[in-house]
């Protein structure tokens, strides 16, 4: 008996010392996200966690951005960032690493008083940045950027279905960091062996015709943003592929950049700008098929600032509102 209650002892302390290990790194204590008729999806406002020791903050519009008036505040430079999970930067980015805050950090040293916006959300397409922009307008912004992928010319609006489903979008939280680490690791690698082989749901469309509806969906955006007199750029952000092992042209990118010069929208093109990098430097850049490195996030944030106000192209960042 003795040796019973001392294994089942032994037991209890060592899923405690895991439980305990687990919640220090941040599980068991996820970034919550919520369905949302216009958006698909978007964070649940007003949380801030920690995971693996990166600060997650979002503000009360869904932003991983601070607490903000609605309202543009006097002298302030505005701008507003939307776009996925490359700019939002997941849990393994912490807030002040990601690309709008770094880009607010190098406006700073022109302007005093600064707010880049992130709306951005993991797997969002221009479909659910559209949805965003309906939802909650552009907040007086002196300018919008949109990130666009490479991936994101060709995907469909994301759904809510995943929220509250799929253990990588909880809407709420675990009972343990244990059952979060069983469900959103374990669990899901071992149904993938058993679904691979199955259908995607929904009815396929061309890649062609996809395009086409997406595009319609950035013309949309545009109309949105420049009946308030905004000025809107775009963040074209490449994937690994697109330049390694050799530099390549991305499927539907020229096509793409036609219609933004016939928009009269400038662009920010990482695939340009890398593409003439040594292999070496590009290979840093990426730490799977389509999510940037700190390193990356650094020469992003750069590309944008030299776009936007060493080349003058935003006339706020000359200290005018």
């Amino acid at each position: 008996m003795k040796a019973k209650y001392w294994i089942v002892g032994r037991a209890i302390a060592s899923l405690s010392a895991i439980e305990l290990a687990l919640r220090l790194l941040g599980f068991g204590n996820p970034a919550l996200l919520q369905a949302d008729a216009n958006a698909g999806y978007i964070f649940a406002p007003n949380q801030l966690v920690y995971r693996f020791g990166n600060r997650v903050e979002y503000n009360q519009f869904s932003q991983r951005s601070e607490q903000i008036d609605s309202g543009n505040p006097e002298d302030t430079l505005r701008i507003l960032m939307i776009g996925d999970s490359v700019l939002n930067g997941n849990n393994t980015t912490d807030q002040q690493e990601t690309i709008p805050e770094l880009f607010e950090a190098r406006l700073l040293g022109i302007k005093k008083q600064v707010e880049v916006l992130n709306a951005s959300a993991g797997s969002w397409a221009i479909g659910n940045q559209l949805g965003y922009i309906r939802k909650f307008g552009t907040f007086e912004s002196d300018a919008v950027i949109l990130q666009i992928g490479t991936h994101d010319l060709l995907q469909p609006p994301s759904s809510s279905a995943g929220v509250g489903n799929d253990p990588l979008m909880p809407n709420r939280k675990p009972l343990l960091a244990i059952q979060e680490v069983f469900q959103r690791h374990i669990m899901r690698q071992f149904s993938r062996v058993f679904v691979s082989n199955y259908p995607a749901a929904g009815v396929r469309v061309s890649e062609s015709q996809q395009f086409m509806e997406n595009m319609q969906r950035f013309e949309q955006i545009v109309a949105l943003v420049r009946a308030k007199n905004i000025p809107l750029f775009v963040l074209y952000t490449c994937d690994r592929a697109d330049l390694l092992p050799v530099p390549n042209q991305p499927k539907f990118k020229s096509e793409f950049v036609a219609r933004l010069k016939a928009l009269k929208i400038p662009v920010i093109d990482t695939h340009a700008a890398w593409s003439k990098l040594p292999k070496t430097r590009v290979e840093s850049y990426f730490r799977d098929g389509v999510h940037p490195t700190a390193l990356a996030y650094e020469s992003i944030a750069d590309l944008v600032f030299q776009q936007l106000c060493i080349q003058k192209k935003l006339v706020a960042c000359g200290g005018k509102k």
